[in-house]
C-alpha cells in the first residue's frame, strides 16, 4: 500500500484527500454559484477540488481549501468512512505539501484560507504536530495572513492544542455524537470526558488571553475566531430534541461559536450495528434553523420540538412556522404595538426585520408595503400579522393553513 501511495500524484492526493474531508462541516452554506475565471475576463474560482465556502463572524463569504493531512487512521469508528477497517484508497500529504498547496492556491485568489483535518496516524500527539507545524510554517515562515482553520485532536497534548491556538483562527474538537452512550459504542477508542477536557482547556486559554499582565501587555492572541464543534445526526436513535439539548449544553459550558451539523451517510460496508439509514438533508437542515431560534430568537427547546410528535422537528415547514401554527392563540400580532420578544416569533420575521420595526415605528405608523421594503417574508407573515393597511381576517384559524405552506405530496417513482 505504502509503494502505491507513493506513485500518487499531488493532484491524486488532492482529489482523495479534499473528497474524504467532506465530511467534517465547516460551513452551512456555499452560498453562490459555480464560477470560474478565465484569461482576460477575472481572477479567482469558486471550483475545484477541496475548496469549500465558510462564513466569518462579520458576516463575509470566504473561500477554504479544505483537506485532510491524510485518511489514514488508527481507531474504527463504526460511522467513520476512513476508519481503518474501511476499504478506501488512502492517500497522505506531506507538510511541505500542505504549504505548497495552500500558497498557491492564495496566490492565484482561489482561496482565502485554509481548513485543516487529519485521521490519526501513529498517535494523536504525532498527527496534531504535523498539524501545528504546517499552521505554524504558514504564519512564521511565509507570513501568511488568511483565514486556518484546524480540526484539533483531543486526544492530543494540551501543548499541542495550545500552539494550535496561536496559529489558527478557529480551532473546532468534534464531540461526535449526541449522547455519550453513542459516542461509547460506535466509536469505542474515543473518551466523551477527554473530548469535553479539550474544549474546556480551549475556552479557558481563549479567556486568559483576554487579560493583561502586571505590565499591562496583552499575551498573543488565541484562536481569535473562537472553537466550534461538529456533532453527526443519524448515526445513533437520538431524537432532534435530545440533539438541540446536547447542543444548548455546548454553547453554554464552552462558548462555541458554531455547533455543526452532519446528517450521516450511510458507508458501504459500514458495521450492522448503525441503526438508521441516511435522514433526509432537511433534517440537517431544520436542525440549522432550530438552533438559530435557541440562541437569537428566544425559543425554548420544549417550544421548538413539541410541534412534531417524538421531540422531532417536522421536516416539511420550519420550526418557528410549526411553532406559530401550534400556538395559532398568540396571533395575529399588530406590528405597530407588539412586544420585540414576540416580533421575533412571527414567521417570516428575521432579528434584522424586527429592528428596522421597532426603529421605523417610533416615527410613523406602519403599514403592509413598508414590512415587504423592511425584509418581511410576507407568504409566511401575513397570516399572523395586523397593520395600517391589513388584517388576516379569517387566515390565522384556517383549517387548512399548514397546507399552505407545507410542500405538496409527490408520486415516487417505482423505477
Amino acid at each position: 500500500m505504502m509503494n502505491s501511495m507513493a506513485r500518487l500524484t499531488l493532484t491524486d492526493k488532492l482529489a482523495i484527500l479534499s473528497d474524504a474531508a467532506k465530511y467534517d462541516t465547516s460551513c452551512a452554506s456555499s452560498g453562490t454559484s459555480r464560477r470560474h475565471s478565465r484569461k482576460g475576463d477575472g481572477l479567482g474560482s469558486t471550483e475545484g477540488s477541496g475548496i469549500c465556502h465558510a462564513y466569518t463572524p462579520d458576516g463575509r463569504c470566504i473561500s477554504l481549501l479544505k483537506i485532510l493531512l491524510t485518511n489514514f487512521c488508527i481507531y474504527d469508528c463504526a460511522y467513520c468512512v476512513n476508519r481503518v477497517s474501511s476499504n478506501v484508497k488512502r492517500a497522505r500529504f506531506s507538510i511541505d505539501e500542505v504549504v505548497t498547496l495552500t500558497l498557491e492556491f492564495y496566490r492565484r485568489n482561489y482561496i482565502e484560507g485554509l481548513f485543516l483535518s487529519s485521521g490519526i496516524i501513529r498517535s494523536p500527539d504525532d498527527t496534531m504536530s504535523e498539524m501545528v507545524e504546517i499552521a505554524r510554517r504558514l504564519r512564521q515562515d511565509h507570513r501568511f495572513r488568511g483565514y486556518i482553520h484546524l480540526k484539533t485532536i483531543p486526544d492530543a497534548d494540551p501543548l499541542l492544542i495550545e500552539q494550535a491556538g496561536l496559529y489558527a483562527d478557529r480551532l473546532s474538537i468534534n464531540v461526535e455524537l449526541p449522547t455519550d452512550a453513542s459516542v461509547k459504542s460506535y466509536a469505542p477508542e474515543k473518551n466523551p470526558g477527554t473530548i469535553r477536557k479539550a474544549m474546556a482547556d480551549v475556552r479557558l486559554r481563549k479567556e486568559a488571553g483576554k487579560d493583561r499582565s502586571h505590565t499591562g501587555k496583552r499575551p498573543p492572541k488565541f484562536a481569535p475566531a473562537g472553537q466550534s464543534t461538529q456533532m453527526i445526526v443519524g448515526a445513533d436513535g437520538a431524537n432532534d430534541a435530545t440533539i438541540l439539548g446536547q447542543s444548548t449544553r455546548l454553547y453554554s459550558s464552552y462558548k462555541l461559536k458554531r455547533v455543526y451539523y452532519s446528517a450521516f451517510s450511510p458507508i458501504p460496508d459500514a458495521t450492522a450495528k448503525l441503526p438508521l439509514i441516511r435522514p433526509p438533508l432537511e433534517r440537517e437542515h431544520r436542525l440549522y434553523q432550530a438552533d438559530w431560534l435557541l440562541r437569537f430568537y428566544g425559543f425554548g427547546l420544549d417550544e421548538i420540538t413539541s410541534a412534531a410528535p417524538g421531540g422531532n422537528l417536522d421536516l416539511q415547514i420550519d420550526p418557528k412556522l410549526a411553532w406559530a401554527l401550534q400556538n395559532r392563540h398568540h396571533f395575529p400580532l399588530d406590528v405597530n404595538v407588539a412586544e420585540r420578544e414576540m416580533l421575533l416569533r412571527v414567521p417570516g420575521f428575521g432579528t434584522k426585520t424586527v429592528q428596522r420595526i421597532l426603529t421605523t415605528r417610533r416615527h410613523r405608523t406602519l403599514r403592509y408595503d413598508d414590512l415587504t421594503r423592511m425584509g418581511a417574508s410576507l407568504k409566511k407573515a401575513r397570516a399572523f400579522i395586523t397593520c395600517g393597511g391589513w388584517t388576516p381576517g379569517a387566515l390565522t384559524d384556517s383549517a387548512d393553513l399548514r397546507a399552505r405552506f407545507a410542500p405538496p405530496p409527490e408520486q415516487l417513482s417505482l423505477f
